[in-house]
């Protein structure tokens, strides 16, 4: 029982003290918030095209043709 503990103990310490996969999370953190980012810019460049549409659509109603 108590080499089982030496053991656990021995590998908590060994996996915290491993840094290998520390840029892989740090580069997995950034993905994320340049997908947040990039989100957030096609939501307000939808948004802008669809005044445009609306306010296209508004000119052409307007708009009388010669029959």
């Amino acid at each position: 029982m108590t080499k089982h503990r030496f053991q656990a103990r021995q590998s908590r310490s060994t996996l915290l003290a491993d840094t290998r996969g520390l840029s892989t999370v740090e580069y997995i953190i950034i993905l994320c918030l340049i997908a947040v980012a990039c989100f957030g810019i096609w939501l307000q460049f939808g948004a802008t095209v669809r005044d445009r549409i609306a306010e296209s659509d508004a000119t052409m109603g307007t708009m009388t043709g010669a029959p």
